[in-house]
C-alpha cells in the first residue's frame, strides 16, 4: 500500500499518516491454516491472525440480512435503498447494539459453529468454549472505536482468550475497518498500568453500578488507551495495519493487542461482531 492508492483515513476525527512507515497491510495467514504450529508461532510474533475467506460467505450474508432486517424495522435505514445495503437514515448515531445478537440463529451459526469453532479447536488443540455474550457493532456514518486492548474489558487477569473480529459485510478501510497496532502485544511494559486495570472495577463494583448496569449512566472508565490513534502510534511505535475486509474474513487477536476502528466515511451502517474463545 502507498499513499497514492490509500483513501484519506481518520480515527476519532484525527487523520492518520498512511505513508509506508506509519501504515501498512495486515499479514495474511490463510496459507497456514493446516499448520497449527505455524499459526501459533505467527500469533506469538504478530499478535493477530488475518484469515481471509475462512468463513462461509453465504452464512455471513444470511447473518447480515438478519441484522439489516431488524435495523430496517426499527427505522434506522434509508427506505429508498435495499435493507441489505444498510444505508443509514440521516442522523443515525448507532455504534454498539449487542441486543441485535440476541435470538439470532443466523449469527450464532457463523460465530459459534462450523468453521469458526473448528478453527479455534485446532488452534488451542482441545475443545473450545466461547463467551455467551456477543459484542455487536452497528457503526453509523462518522462513528469509530477508540484504541484499546481487550484485556481491560474481559480478561479477569488472564490473557488466554482470543478475540474474533468478524466483518458482517464488505468493509473497505474508509467504511470503518479495524486497525491493529503492529507489535503492540510486545509492548506490555510500556502500557503495563493500562493493562492491569479492569473496566468492571469502575462499573460493576462501583458506587454507581446499579445505574450503569441499568443504562442510566455511562461507565466510569471507558477502557480506552488513547483517544488519539495517531499520537498513540508515535508513542508506542509500529504501524497501524488494516485491510479491505470482505464477508467471510476473520481477524483474530490476543487480549493484549492494541486495536481500534477507522472512522466510517460511508453512508452505510458498518456491521461487525466481536466474540471471544478459550
Amino acid at each position: 500500500m502507498t499513499t497514492l492508492t490509500m483513501p484519506r483515513l481518520t480515527a476519532g476525527g484525527v487523520e492518520l499518516d498512511t505513508s509506508p512507515g506509519a501504515f501498512g497491510a495486515l499479514r495474511r495467514s490463510d496459507h497456514l491454516l493446516h499448520d497449527t504450529g505455524a499459526l501459533q508461532a505467527r500469533m506469538e510474533e504478530d499478535g493477530y491472525l488475518f484469515l481471509p475467506g475462512l468463513l462461509d460467505r453465504d452464512e455471513v450474508l444470511a447473518a447480515r440480512r438478519a441484522l439489516t432486517d431488524r435495523l430496517a424495522t426499527e427505522g434506522h435505514l434509508d427506505p429508498a435503498h435495499p435493507a441489505q445495503d444498510a444505508v443509514a437514515r440521516p442522523g443515525s448515531d448507532l455504534i454498539f447494539r449487542p441486543d441485535l445478537a440476541l435470538r439470532n440463529p443466523a449469527l450464532d451459526r457463523v460465530l459459534y459453529s462450523g468453521a469458526m469453532m473448528d478453527f479455534y479447536a485446532r488452534f488451542f488443540g482441545e475443545p473450545v468454549r466461547h463467551y455467551d455474550f456477543t459484542w455487536l457493532r452497528a457503526a453509523a456514518p462518522g462513528k469509530n472505536s477508540s484504541p484499546h486492548a481487550d484485556i481491560v474489558y474481559m480478561g479477569r487477569g488472564t490473557f488466554d482468550v482470543l478475540t474474533a473480529w468478524t466483518p458482517l459485510g464488505d468493509i473497505p478501510m474508509d467504511h470503518g475497518g479495524l486497525i491493529v497496532l503492529e507489535g503492540s502485544h510486545h509492548r506490555r511494559d510500556a502500557i503495563a498500568d493500562y493493562l492491569s486495570r479492569d473496566v468492571d472495577a469502575y462499573c460493576v463494583n462501583g458506587a454507581n453500578a446499579a445505574q450503569i448496569e441499568g443504562g442510566e449512566r455511562q461507565w466510569e472508565w471507558d477502557g480506552v488507551l488513547d483517544h488519539d490513534a495517531a499520537d498513540l502510534r508515535r508513542r508506542l511505535g509500529g504501524r497501524w495495519l488494516s485491510a479491505d475486509f470482505r464477508m467471510g474474513d476473520l481477524l483474530t487477536f490476543t487480549l493484549a493487542t492494541v486495536h481500534a476502528s477507522l472512522d466510517n466515511h460511508s453512508d452505510r451502517i458498518r456491521l461487525s461482531s466481536d466474540s471471544r474463545y478459550q
